[in-house]
């Protein structure tokens, strides 16, 4: 089982708190820089975190915390499923840290997901969204744990779970097109790569078998979910309509014309990669210098 949403966001933070201190050692110029940092990471409101990250970016223009701030903003705006704000704070991540593989992976689920068939830019924003799916796939090969208080373990499952995203994120892009042969090959590329089956994924690929008129490896998919703990009713409610589907094809009926192309809505958005480990504590920010 996936984390819940605040979990998520709480695993994100402790990663990117990290990564620049155990990378590249910034330190904060003040003891009111210090408190402005901590503003950020000790409140639980997205809202609250957001504006925090405002707040500091306007006081400490120079701050070598900025590519992290944004990144907690754009990981806070998605929390709060506020599309438009995600993709401009994880765009400015990226002009400031272009290896962050946190904020390729939200733009690319959210461009993917939020694209539509007869949308009229719908290329650009698809081929925008597989670069950055790729481009994360590439830096989350050669990423080095951020933080010396994840473990080994952690940091693995960690990312096994980002890479799924990825491969994810190009599955969905793949059924906008209607390309459900490689939607399927991302799909299970999907759950092969990660820690832990994730139900959301697994109905998703068993629409791509059902609109592939497959239905018994869509039927074979679903009853797995059925064995699974603790899965999300609307994730429930959209298998049981694969499920049907399904039925309908063995029956020799029709190929549904209700298949969705971006099936099982997840309990929660997928910011950063998760684990089924505890959320390690994140690394406490440094005094600042003299």
């Amino acid at each position: 089982m996936r984390y819940s949403l605040f979990q998520k966001v709480a695993i994100g933070l402790a990663l990117a708190g990290a990564v620049l201190i155990a990378q590249n050692q910034p330190r904060p110029k003040s003891q009111k820089e210090v408190e402005a940092l901590q503003a950020i990471f000790n409140t639980q409101d997205p809202d609250a975190r957001i504006a925090a990250v405002e707040k500091l970016l306007s006081n400490f223009a120079d701050t070598e915390f900025k590519a992290v701030a944004l990144q907690v903003a754009a990981m806070s705006a998605q929390q709060k499923n506020d599309y438009e704000k995600m993709v401009i704070y994880s765009e400015r991540t990226l002009q400031v840290d272009p290896n962050s593989y946190q904020a390729m992976l939200m733009l690319a689920s959210g461009l993917a997901t939020h694209t539509k068939e007869f949308d009229l830019d719908k290329e650009e924003k698809l081929k925008r969204a597989e670069g950055y799916a790729n481009g994360a796939l590439a830096a989350i090969k050669t990423a080095t744990k951020p933080n010396p208080q994840i473990t080994d373990e952690q940091w693995d499952a960690a990312k096994k779970d980002m890479t799924a995203q990825a491969h994810e994120s190009l599955g969905l892009a793949a059924m906008v097109r209607k390309n459900y042969p490689g939607a399927i090959q991302e799909f299970k590329a999907a759950l092969d790569s990660a820690s832990t089956p994730d139900a959301a994924t697994m109905v998703r690929l068993a629409s791509a078998y059902n609109l592939s008129n497959k239905p018994d490896e869509a039927l074979a998919l679903l009853d797995k979910i059925n064995t699974m703990p603790d899965v999300n009713a609307a994730i429930k409610n959209v298998a049981q309509l694969e499920r049907n589907n399904a039925t309908k094809l063995k029956g020799g009926g029709a190929k549904p014309a209700g298949s969705s192309t971006t099936p099982a809505p997840t309990s929660a958005p997928k910011p950063t990669g998760t684990t089924t480990t505890p959320t390690p504590t994140p690394a406490p920010t440094p005094a600042p210098t003299k």
